[in-house]
């Protein structure tokens, strides 16, 4: 008898996503990385980002961009995300409702900076509006773990069913911590031996394995 026909399998199988996730910021870099994704196949999901990515002043034309990309027969698969602005940005209401235009070819929404599952309830209910609107229902959501709230309710967000993914943020969670992370645990070996990192990326990951969903190592170079 194989072990797998008596082990507990549980009741949902975890999700699956691209073991890389690419981001890229402006147009230059989104174009060619969707065409290495068409060279490549979907063996990469691209997040186009709209809150790094987009220049002061610019926000909504970059935004429209994006839409446009997504939109287009450019994008074969359909396994173009989008980060939007964080849900305190004056542009985070403007980014879900310009980026859920196209939302039948959209893979999923990141929201960056959620300060605790009520943020992540709030970035839900809107993406959901305008996502409807479109004529899509249950877009896939990945929250990004930055904040000592978000960690604190990572459970929590794992548990929201549109949640299909927890992505940690390093850079914004070391700077969270006001010196008490060196910078050093941004880069390797520090992000993968300083206690405090650690700990976060075993709380992040613990909470999606209870819930079926996928941790995502925090973006690096």
């Amino acid at each position: 008898m194989h072990p797998s026909e008596v082990l507990f399998q549980g009741k949902r199988q975890p999700l699956l996503l691209a073991a890389c996730d690419h981001y890229a910021g402006s147009e230059k870099l989104m174009r060619k990385s969707i065409a290495l994704q068409q060279e490549l196949g979907p063996l990469f999901d691209i997040t186009f980002d709209c809150e790094d990515g987009a220049s002061a002043g610019n926000e909504e034309a970059h935004a429209l961009m994006i839409a446009g990309l997504l939109a287009s027969d450019e994008n074969q698969f359909n396994r173009i995300g989008v980060r939007v602005h964080d849900v305190d940005s004056p542009f985070f209401v403007r980014d879900v409702e310009i980026i859920c235009s196209a939302a039948s070819r959209l893979a999923y929404i990141a929201v960056p900076k959620v300060a605790g599952v009520q943020d992540a309830m709030l970035a839900i209910d809107l993406i959901n509006l305008h996502a409807r609107r479109a004529g899509r229902d249950n877009l896939p959501v990945h929250i990004l773990i930055e904040t000592h709230g978000a960690l604190r309710d990572a459970y929590a967000i794992a548990a929201l069913p549109q949640v299909e993914c927890l992505s940690f943020g390093i850079m914004d969670f070391v700077s969270a911590h006001y010196g008490a992370i060196p910078a050093a645990a941004m880069r390797t070996p520090g992000q993968f031996t300083h206690p405090l990192v650690v700990r976060a990326k075993l709380e992040v990951a613990a909470a999606c394995h209870a819930h079926g969903k996928v941790p995502s190592h925090n973006v690096t170079t």
